[in-house]
């Protein structure tokens, strides 16, 4: 068998391409001499062919799959960091895998909104569902139960003159309960200090003083009001109240712990966040 080491022109540099190309091409002595060499010399072209190519970057001589260009090095020409592939930074993990807002909870500790002695309050309420606590202007406004207090407003921007609803509550504070409901409580005289939004507070924890600010017409109570917090679609309409409060407040008052968490979540389940009174 003839083999690459055996034919006369294998003994050149393959060095060059130009070399390569001219070894193989056959004298015309060859091709008078040896024509029953052809084509054992053609099933041999491509090894020789493959044996004289010029490993260029990129182009791996075994048939691999190129390196990338930006990766390659010479010796005068090393990796710089741009010519580094680029670091593709790591995707966000979905939001299903991202931590939640904690779930309201059951037992909580529930306290009468107003501590005094002598206040009184009606079982209904004109127009919407809420209740006007009347006391003395100044006795204590407190946290109902134990939450993140939610708004307040330290400002009575209340006139006859202007739109009836938006600022009718004067001094203010709402407070989002652990057990995932609002309670608001308007009209005060004044806001503790220390109670802003985002401030957690304890159940009993003083908020503010009873007061006639709004549309409280002279007359010291506290307006209180029970509803969902509807988080990004929230109103003056539900933040009011959309329940009646007074069984909870009988309860409270008598040292009970009855809980509205049950019928919140019923009112918005068939009420969603009303985008409108």
């Amino acid at each position: 068998m003839l083999t690459v080491a055996a034919l006369p022109h294998a003994r050149h540099s393959c060095s060059r391409y130009r070399l390569c190309q001219d070894d193989r091409m056959p004298s015309p002595t060859i091709s008078r001499r040896a024509r029953p060499a052809y084509p054992i010399l053609l099933l041999l072209a491509p090894v020789l062919v493959a044996g004289c190519a010029t490993t260029r970057p990129g182009v791996p001589a075994d048939g691999a799959a190129p390196t990338a260009p930006a990766v390659w090095a010479t010796a005068d020409q090393p990796v710089s960091p741009s010519a580094a592939p680029p670091v593709v930074p790591a995707r966000p993990a979905p939001s299903s895998a991202r931590p939640s807002a904690p779930a309201p909870r059951a037992g909580l500790r529930h306290v009468f909104p107003v501590r005094a002695d002598n206040v009184d309050y009606h079982p209904t309420h004109g127009a919407y569902p809420a209740t006007d606590l009347f006391a003395d202007c100044g006795e204590p406004f407190v946290a109902v139960t134990d939450g993140k207090v939610l708004e307040v407003s330290r400002v009575d921007r209340y006139t006859k003159r202007g739109p009836q609803g938006p600022e009718n509550g004067g001094l203010s504070v709402s407070l989002l309960g652990d057990d995932g409901v609002r309670y608001y409580g308007s009209h005060l005289s004044v806001v503790s200090s220390g109670v802003d939004a985002g401030v957690r507070v304890r159940a009993g924890q003083q908020l503010g003083k009873v007061g006639r600010t709004g549309n409280a017409n002279n007359v010291c109570h506290v307006h209180f009001g029970i509803s969902p917090p509807c988080p990004g679609k929230d109103g003056w309409w539900i933040r009011r109240g959309v329940l009646w409060p007074a069984r909870y407040l009988d309860s409270w008052r008598s040292g009970g712990n009855r809980e509205p968490a049950a019928e919140v979540v019923a009112w918005q389940r068939k009420n969603g966040c009303p985008k409108a009174p």
